[in-house]
């Protein structure tokens, strides 16, 4: 069979004479003559179909369609070394029949059988919502395959759902949410997320070879090292706005993995669910598996519109407040400036000084728990310590909310040190193997969240410190990853269940506080961004993107990270100067800039701040809340980028209904007297006059006061910055 002919997979038949026949859903299509199914959201068409062996072919994924469009399955066979089982791209392939790739779903049987292939069985529509049902051609063993098309954004949500229905347990040894697919071409180009700690969220960008690329972790969380994110572009335009790009999240906070590989044909499959490493679900006559979410979604403007694309999903689909969440508070936090030595005195006085700068929320960091001196004990034991705050906690809120702020507070609620009364008493609620050494991080060790009785003794605790206290913000840290992720309480075929378990339990504490105690917000962090996705993200309402909070540093960790995520959930820090991971002296409108392209806060130590330090920033605060909503849920567009080592960053967010933008420029250093970069405003109203307003005080240069959406994006704007570690911020307001 000719190449032309496998590309035929992927391209349109026109035919005016063929007529449809529709069971139709809001947005979904199931042509019954030409077996195909359909899914429509607003500039997107995605479809599939069943082939003559009644397997499902996906069909097309990009720029909406025609009405009358028509597409159609065929059988594909390049020589007996690529059967049809293995060269023929599948929606959901089984492990069997000759499969080389990438599998979605691999089972071991008691007898040994290992063959698994998977066939059309039934479907059904409702709504916005599709469900294909495939069983193996001989065993009992379906797969619901779930699909939900969000029409706004054309973002499709899909998952699997495994079901034993044999008479024997089985073996799940690879599980994933779903596979995508593009067609074949040799001019894919690949992005994606990979850091450390204290150095997040660093953007890669590469050509797709045949072969393979992993994209994973398995830390038993997130992770910082990889994020279970991906965008494919078709070319390397350079052009941040436009082109093709299909990108993907992976909803899951655990071990996962992400296999992108270009097969020998040139096709791309795109495989993404639970990490097989270590895996092994034993899955009982009756019982049923569940998959994360992968979500996918396409955009022909660029890796630019495909961030905005998932912002704007992540906003109105994703978070807990969906579809309208309120903006993030300011808040202050207390970690540097008291690190584990709170009291009750030194508290309140730093609130008095949040205040007074037009803070928010005051957060009260690690240490006013039980025997909490310094990381090396306490965790696990959640009561007020009565030397630090003799009175509970109620005194301090009360003065707190006196002042104008409401009241949040860290907590750790997975770990335990070894020298707690938690630990003494229930040595076994750890993750370990018997007999073996427990390895510590940080002085503690990780509570096996799959156990019952340590999902209910993490609820029940924290739900007793909501209802005693008036709390309105929990920091939920998790400063380490697994090690010896065994689960001895349970028989040794049982025990990787842990992977899955433990972040079900998660997942469910969060959902549950939620439900009891709703005006209470969470924000996820790990060490930083080492649990950053769009699971957790279903149940908490911001992320601390990075523990590094050095300014400069922080553009970098601030523009990968909007590739994958809302500068809603992203919170910054101003912290101390000199300070952060390079202990840059920064000047605190520098620091403050930074971090007003997110959601903004104040982490320095105030009892070291002068008069002018507290002028600026009142001011910079009081700035930042006329354009927080348009930073927040805005459109951003990232004019600059400061990756592989630019001397700028420019970022411009642009209101929903394009009434305001407000752009953020930084200069590192400049040389040989050049000036810096025109900036092309974008996503303006062409038509409307804007008028300029300076955040921070006007970098010279002649600027017109007033000028069109066409002036501002056409002619652009010229900014006299130059020297070391500049910035400058102007917001643009239309005209009424």
């Amino acid at each position: 069979m000719s190449r032309s002919k496998l590309v035929l997979l992927f391209g349109l038949l026109a035919s005016s004479m063929y007529t449809y026949t529709f069971a139709q859903g809001n947005h979904i299509q199931f042509d019954q003559q030409a077996r195909v199914f359909r899914i429509d959201g607003d500039h997107v068409t995605y479809a599939f179909g069943l082939n003559e062996e009644n397997a499902l072919q996906p069909l097309y994924w990009g720029a909406r369609l025609g009405a009358n469009d028509r597409l159609s399955p065929e059988n594909i066979s390049h020589s007996s070394f690529d059967l049809a089982s293995g060269a023929m791209p599948q929606e959901f392939q089984g492990w069997g029949a000759g499969l080389f790739y990438e599998p979605a779903l691999k089972i071991t049987f008691p007898d040994g059988n290992r063959d698994l292939v998977l066939h059309y069985v039934d479907h059904h529509i409702d709504g916005d919502s599709l469900t294909i049902q495939l069983k193996d051609i001989s065993r009992d063993v379906f797969v619901d395959l779930k699909y939900h098309i969000d029409p706004a954004t054309g973002v499709l949500g899909r998952s699997a759902v495994i079901t034993n229905k044999t008479k024997d347990a089985v073996l799940i040894e690879q599980a994933a949410a779903a596979a995508w697919s593009l067609p074949a071409g040799t001019d894919y180009w690949l992005y994606y997320l990979t850091g450390r700690w204290a150095g997040e969220m660093n953007v890669q960008h590469e050509a797709i070879r045949p072969g393979t690329r992993l994209i994973e972790s398995r830390r038993g969380s997130t992770g910082h090292q990889n994020n279970p994110w991906f965008a494919i572009a078709r070319g390397d335009s350079g052009d941040q706005d436009s082109g093709d790009v299909w990108f993907g999240a992976l909803g899951w906070s655990g071990s996962w993995r992400i296999t992108v590989e270009q097969d020998t044909m040139h096709n791309i499959r795109v495989t993404g669910g639970y990490n097989p490493f270590d895996f092994g679900y034993k899955l009982a006559p009756g019982q049923q598996l569940e998959t994360p979410i992968f979500y996918g979604g396409y955009s022909d403007h660029g890796i630019g519109g495909a961030s905005r694309l998932l912002h704007r999903f992540e906003i109105t689909k994703i978070l807990p407040q969906a579809p309208n969440p309120r903006p993030r508070p300011v808040i202050y936090n207390s970690w540097e400036a008291t690190e584990f030595n709170v009291t009750e005195q030194g508290q309140e006085e730093l609130a008095e000084k949040a205040a007074k700068i037009g803070v928010e929320r005051f957060v009260m960091d690690d240490g006013w728990f039980g025997q909490r001196k310094d990381d090396h004990a306490g965790l696990g034991d959640w009561y007020v310590n009565k030397e630090k705050f003799p009175n509970g906690l109620k005194p301090l809120i009360d003065k707190v909310h006196s002042l104008g702020m409401d009241f949040g507070l860290w907590v750790e609620p997975e770990m335990v040190n070894p020298n707690s009364d938690l630990y003494r008493n229930h040595p076994d609620w750890v993750l370990n193997f018997a007999g073996r050494p427990r390895t510590e991080g940080r002085n503690q060790l990780v509570l096996n969240l799959a156990r019952q009785d340590v999902r209910d003794y993490v609820f029940n605790f924290l739900d007793k410190l909501l209802n005693e206290n008036d709390i309105a913000f929990l920091k939920w840290d998790y400063n380490r990853n697994w090690s010896e992720p065994g689960w001895p309480a349970v028989a040794p075929d049982e025990q990787k269940k842990v992977y899955v378990k433990y972040i079900d339990n998660l997942y469910s504490i969060l959902k549950e506080l939620r439900e009891k105690h709703p005006k209470v917000e969470i924000e996820s962090c790990s060490g930083g961004g080492g649990r950053v996705d769009l699971g957790i993200l279903r149940y908490t309402d911001e992320v601390w993107p990075s523990d590094n909070t050095d300014p400069f540093d922080r553009l970098s960790i601030q523009n990968g990270f909007t590739y994958a995520y809302t500068p809603e959930v992203m919170m910054a820090w101003v912290t101390e100067s000199p300070g952060g991971a390079n202990h840059s002296p920064l000047s605190t409108e520098y620091r403050f800039l930074s971090s007003m392209q997110g959601s903004l806060g104040v982490g320095a130590n105030l009892n070291h701040w002068t008069d002018a330090d507290f002028a600026t920033a009142q001011r910079l605060i009081s700035e930042y809340k006329a354009v927080r909503e348009t930073v927040q849920h805005g459109a951003l567009y990232r004019l600059i980028s400061p990756a592989n080592g630019s001397e700028f960053s420019v970022t411009e967010s642009v209101a929903t209904d394009d009434s305001q933008a407000a752009v953020f420029a930084f200069l590192h250093s400049s040389q040989f007297g050049y000036p810096y970069p025109r900036l092309f405003l974008r996503g303006l109203d062409k038509d409307a006059q804007y008028k300029l307003h300076w955040i921070t005080e006007k970098p010279g240069g002649k600027l017109p006061e007033t000028a069109s959406g066409a002036y501002w994006m056409g002619h652009g704007v010229d900014l006299n910055l130059d020297g070391d570690f500049q910035a400058t911020a102007f917001r643009l307001e239309k005209a009424q």
